[in-house]
């Protein structure tokens, strides 16, 4: 028999609600979601979608928002916040720097800062400086101790460990420490006979977008690989700007439960036709997507 909990979350669980976040947010009870992963409107970006917020203002229409995700997210479970500075009269705004400490302030943990190095990034030129290639995935926790499961994201380790690990020298068989006086260390000959790597905290992924109306452009193997690292099957994933469904693609291809907030109704939309497809279709439809990736 379901518990008092499910059933309050019911009615919100694999849906994608149409809203504003600030108001659908504060009906769902305390502590419920495991991971949280979204990629806000960026400051002055999306005006004719959600209005625009200056960056100068900001963290301040961003801090409730916090606040709201700080409470449903369980203690053990992750926040990854896709950001990115824009630049303002040609230099580039503080905003995120002033939001990150603002949400220490409200007692988030800054635990790391992932890079996505996006591969096909837009090309340009600027007399300041060069394209962004990269954005920000900022994690936030509640405490120390979270959910991460390293070993569910490892990379293969690629075919030049086959001549490396060959022939191998008499420091590469014991731990040989850093000659800067770093601390750091390594023992080569660990690494024989593994196939497999722990990543570092740079993802390099090509944009893709299913709707090219839609500003957003993160593919759906991002939100996957974070829901991989930090959650469980049968989990909670929240995406409070859910756009046109790709958080939601990565839950159902990885049998997470998730909830979508959307705040644009032509999105919902989207988003549900999305979902339709891969629920009848999930291996056709995944590779017909797959296939969409541009340079955006």
């Amino acid at each position: 028999m379901p518990d008092a909990h499910e059933t309050q979350l019911a009615p919100f669980v694999n849906r994608i609600l149409h809203g504003d976040c600030r108001t659908v947010l504060t009906q769902l009870p305390d502590a419920c979601v495991d991971l949280i992963i979204t990629s806000p409107p960026y400051a002055d970006q999306r005006k004719h979608v959600y209005g625009g917020v200056h960056p100068d203002h900001y963290v301040e229409w961003f801090l409730p928002i916090a606040a709201e995700l700080k409470r449903v997210l369980k203690p053990t479970g992750s926040f990854v916040l896709n950001i990115k500075e824009r630049v303002v009269n040609g230099e580039r705004h503080t905003y995120v720097l002033e939001l990150i400490l603002a949400m220490r302030q409200q007692g988030w943990l800054w635990t790391e800062e992932y890079l996505w190095h996006k591969k096909n990034c837009y090309p340009g030129k600027w007399p300041n400086r060069f394209r962004d290639a990269w954005e920000r995935l900022l994690h936030f926790t509640k405490q120390k101790q979270f959910k991460m499961f390293q070993e569910a994201v490892m990379a293969p380790m690629g075919e030049w460990r086959h001549e490396r690990l060959k022939k191998l020298g008499a420091n590469d068989l014991h731990r040989f420490n850093s000659r800067a006086g770093s601390g750091f260390g390594k023992r080569v000959a660990n690494w024989i006979g593994r196939e497999y790597a722990y990543p570092t905290n740079v993802l390099h992924m090509a944009t893709e977008c299913y709707n090219r109306y839609h500003a957003a452009t993160f593919p759906v193997e991002l939100p996957a690989w974070f829901i991989k690292l930090f959650t469980e099957p049968g989990d909670l994933v929240l995406d409070p700007f859910m756009g046109s469904g790709t958080t939601a693609i990565a839950c159902i291809r990885n049998d997470r439960r998730y909830i979508g907030i959307e705040l644009v109704e032509e999105y919902v939309r989207l988003a549900e036709e999305r979902i339709a497809r891969e629920q009848a279709s999930p291996n056709l439809y995944t590779f017909a997507e797959n296939g969409v990736a541009y340079e955006s």
